[in-house]
């Protein structure tokens, strides 16, 4: 527990911007579960890395023999070519071995990974999700777990088998002339010492280039999923405006980091090409061979075995890079999967019955100040009770603290007297059907989509629920019946008949209680009918709470809560309200002169 709340403590002192060293602690903490397969496939890259240069050393020492001065047997030459052979056969089947370790820890790491994050995100009060867009979302959905996946299954085996090779390489050279090792290696040390000092001038930079790129991925999307709104307003539409500034971001820091690095850079890749590498060895055998320090057999290992060794940093190089991402996207991961969650109820019984009481409740998106204030009323089983008011009154807030998308800042919900933060969220769910303005379908058939209401539904019951929500006729127009599956545009349905959808889920669902957030406020007259006609089969015999803007809708409601500023002004029927000639009846006067 301790540990937990350890992780959190770090993960929200570095929101925004997390250190290396706290990267790294998420990217630790992420591997863990795993860490047996990843320890495992890297100590197989390292073998199996070794094992590869054996044909290279093989053929240097056959060279060596031959050019030496003493007798050559063939047995000793035979030894070295089976030598090469097991050594190429070997590497093949421990970089295999390693490989399947790799992609094993990547596949269990990242399907861990994704349910925990579904899990957390679904979770997590809706408060967060206002504060991050979509596109932050999908980025750790997509983008994050693919830089994971890079990570996992190639970057650390790529790099520690790399280094193995250099180490294993330069240790051989030493065994055949350490000072030409010496003077060879230094073309090494100096890529080094380039690398070291361009990442070091870059490594803000890179950082700053990382989380641009991030926002380039979130803004897209967004400017994807809110196109029409780009559509409409142009250039000068929000989204396109978070876009530019995105791209103009990355370019900036895309700018620096070429700028920073640019010497540093080409030096190191001028070290590292073969060719620098073969003039030094080239030049500085010949030296030592004309000065008689080096006899020409121990030069030749330095042509075969030596040259090589530049390129083989390349992957160490670029599963560094691989590596800084991976923590940077450890972090990004970790930093969902450490937010803050609706607390879990344990009270074991369904109500007894299913009234709705709110006691003083108050509650606020921020800590500044409450949206709505000492709300108190209780709505009886099996009556209506609207929710009317001025746009930003509360209306919809209340309608959200019910099923606990927020929890209250003060006071409690009651569902049958029992406080709903005591309820499950299964059981707290269960007993309520959710009709809001914004209609949301998944991307599967229209049958699947009624019937996620009641899983166990048959298709009797689904296809009276569309009949009760005047949808059937309808569905039986598109071209594979209740078997088309809706797509983004919801395979031409209109908004009417979308929301008739969600309506016909509400009452397959058969819940007790009925939360309808203006369901009908964008609807034109023929469609609101249709709908209107679909919520009385709804609404028959349960609990409802409603929001309305058309205030005609809510004429025959049992009690009318009138908010005005988060508190409530008024309460009774509409006939009271209208006697009481206060802000319902202008409210309702101003709606008849339209």
């Amino acid at each position: 527990m301790q540990q937990r709340e350890n992780n959190k403590s770090e993960t929200s002192t570095s929101k925004g911007k997390p250190t290396e060293l706290m990267q790294a602690k998420a990217l630790n903490r992420l591997l863990w579960p795993v860490r047996k397969y990843v320890i495992g496939g890297c100590l197989l890259a390292l073998v199996g890395s070794a094992v590869g240069l054996a044909p290279y050393i093989a053929i240097a020492e056959i060279a060596r023999m031959i050019y030496s001065l003493e007798e050559v047997s063939r047995q000793s030459i035979w030894s070295w070519v089976v030598v090469g052979i097991c050594g190429a056969a070997l590497r093949l089947v421990f970089l295999f071995f390693s490989s399947q370790l790799g992609h094993t820890a990547d596949a269990e790491i990242l399907y861990n990974i994704r349910v925990r994050l579904v899990q957390r995100l679904g979770a997590i009060p809706l408060g967060w999700f206002r504060q991050n867009g979509s596109g932050a979302i999908k980025k750790v959905m997509t983008t994050d777990l693919e830089e994971m996946h890079q990570l996992i299954a190639h970057a650390l085996r790529e790099m520690i088998g790399a280094l193995m090779v250099v180490l294993v390489g330069i240790s051989y050279l030493w065994t055949v002339n350490s000072l030409m090792t010496l003077l060879s290696i230094s073309v090494l040390f100096v890529m080094y010492i380039s690398f070291k000092i361009a990442m070091r001038s870059a490594t803000t930079h890179m950082n700053r280039l990382l989380v641009a790129e991030g926002k380039i991925s979130a803004s897209a999307v967004e400017y994807a999923d809110g196109i029409t709104v780009v559509k409409t307003f142009g250039v000068g539409g929000r989204l396109l405006a978070r876009f530019d500034a995105a791209i103009k971001e990355y370019a900036k820091a895309m700018q620096v980091w070429v700028s920073e690095t640019k010497y540093s850079s080409a030096i190191a890749r001028l070290f590292a090409s073969e060719a620098t590498l073969l003039g030094v060895i080239v030049i500085t055998g010949i030296l030592l061979i004309n000065r008689g320090i080096l006899p020409v057999a121990e030069f030749l290992p330095f042509l075969i075995v030596g040259i090589g060794l530049p390129t083989s940093l390349v992957p160490a190089v670029h599963g560094s890079q691989g590596l800084r991402k991976g923590r940077l996207s450890a972090s990004n991961i970790e930093n969902i999967l450490t937010q803050d969650i609706i607390p879990e109820g344990n009270y074991p019984k369904d109500p007894e019955e299913y009234a709705v009481a709110f006691h003083n409740v108050s509650f606020g998106y921020s800590n500044q100040q409450y949206a709505v204030q000492d709300i108190s009323f209780r709505c009886p089983q099996g009556t209506v009770t609207a929710l009317v008011g001025p746009s930003g009154s509360g209306k919809s807030t209340l309608a959200h603290l019910i099923p606990r998308f927020y929890d209250v800042g003060k006071g409690n919900i009651t569902i049958g007297g029992i406080d709903i933060r005591q309820m499950t969220s299964e059981k707290l769910l269960g007993c309520m059907s959710l009709v809001f303005q914004d209609v949301v379908l998944l991307r599967d058939t229209v049958r699947e989509n009624i019937r996620v209401a009641n899983p166990k539904a048959s298709e009797h019951d689904i296809i009276s629920a569309a009949k009760a929500a005047y949808i059937h006729e309808v569905i039986k127009r598109l071209p594979q019946g209740y078997d088309t599956v809706l797509g983004t545009g919801s395979s031409g349905l209109s908004g009417g008949e979308r929301q008739r959808l969600t309506i016909a889920r509400a009452i397959l669902s058969n819940a007790p209680i009925v939360v309808l957030d203006e369901a009908t406020a964008s609807l034109d007259p023929d469609n609101e009918i249709l709908v209107q006609l679909a919520l009385s089969s709804l609404v028959k015999n349960k609990t409802v709470i409603m929001i309305a803007h058309r205030l005609y809708t809510v004429t025959n409601a049992d009690q009318i809560i009138v908010l005005q500023a988060g508190k409530i002004v008024e309460h009774g029927t509409h006939q009271q309200l209208l006697n009481n000639r206060s802000l319902y009846f202008s409210m309702w006067q101003a709606q008849q002169i339209k």
